[in-house]
């Protein structure tokens, strides 16, 4: 037996989770997906991983700008499905859509709610420093990640995981986790449980505006900060070459000794003194170039001891 399914997602997070379903034999009836958007150089229109992920698999795909309209619910409607299962979608899904599976429509979200409700979960847990996190299958109700949650895995955030390695991660646990939480659902024997209304915490969507390295900072602040925005949009600063004042990404970095001015370079390995310790810059990206490692950037960049970065 199966379920008749429709899928809703987006980035590349998602795939796993459409991939795990189809693998176990659900019919997936359609998948939702953001629109084609504008990307590349040429800026032609890019469809997301979701969407050619269910070409692939022959699935018919849907890229409706919203939901909010009657005849977007009515075909939405239409398709009798048993589930809506929602992964990094990126619309919200009004009541007519909520209430349109027979069994309603289950969200895999990428934090142990309530901690890290929002568009950015998985970030947010790096820069605040958080040690675990982790994937929950919760079903769907109007407020924001506030349903119940039915299915959990914690991952631990290891000190030196990355935003893109802890992605990863959930990523494939989340798939796993949705099928279990299917083939319960399947069964009726799904328990869900309602989240505490003790320790809710928002992951509001990154703006560019706070992907500046402040270096006025305590260093485990400054290396959240990094590890939080790498591998996008990514952690940056500036530095003078030959004059010109050059934006440098930061990929990788690390925890190491030293002192001196916030921003201060001690020596000449790229060891940057934050408000309080130093970190060392490992793999960096200068503007409209390759990211590489620190000793290959500095073999054609000089930046020397005492230089002050901003």
């Amino acid at each position: 037996m199966s379920l008749r399914i429709i899928f809703m997602g987006t980035p590349d997070f998602s795939v796993p989770t459409l991939a795990e379903i189809i693998g176990h034999g659900h019919e997936v009836v359609a998948v939702y997906s953001q629109p084609p958007r504008p990307a590349g150089r040429g800026m032609e229109l890019r469809k997301s991983p979701v969407h050619l992920k269910a070409e692939q698999f022959g699935i018919p795909v849907r890229t409706p700008q919203s939901l909010k309209g009657e005849a977007e619910q009515r075909e939405f409607a239409a398709f009798n499905a048993d589930v809506a299962v929602v992964v990094a979608y990126g619309l919200l899904l009004p009541q007519a859509v909520l209430d349109a599976p027979r069994l309603g429509c289950y969200n895999g979200h990428a934090s142990l709610l309530p901690r890290w409700r929002g568009a950015a979960p998985i970030q947010r847990a790096i820069m605040a420093g958080d040690s675990e996190t982790g994937v929950m299958v919760m079903k769907m109700e109007a407020g924001l990640d506030t349903g119940p949650v039915g299915l959990v895995e914690t991952v631990q955030i290891s000190p030196d995981m990355s935003a893109g390695e802890l992605h990863d991660a959930l990523s494939i646990a989340g798939g796993d986790l949705m099928v279990r939480a299917l083939a319960a659902i399947e069964h009726d024997s799904l328990v869900l449980s309602e989240q505490s209304d003790e320790g809710v915490t928002y992951a509001k969507k990154i703006e560019k505006s706070e992907t500046r390295i402040n270096w006025d900072q305590p260093v485990k602040d400054v290396h959240n900060h990094i590890r939080g925005l790498s591998p996008f949009p990514g952690a940056w600063c500036e530095m003078e070459f030959g004059g010109k004042i050059t934006r440098v990404k930061i990929i990788r970095a690390s925890i190491v000794g030293g002192e001196g001015a916030p921003g201060e370079v001690l020596d000449d390995g790229l060891r940057i003194a934050c408000k309080s310790g130093a970190i060392r810059l490992d793999k960096v990206q200068k503007a409209g170039k390759q990211a590489g490692s620190a000793e290959e950037f500095l073999r054609g960049n000089a930046v020397s001891k005492g230089t002050v970065l901003s």
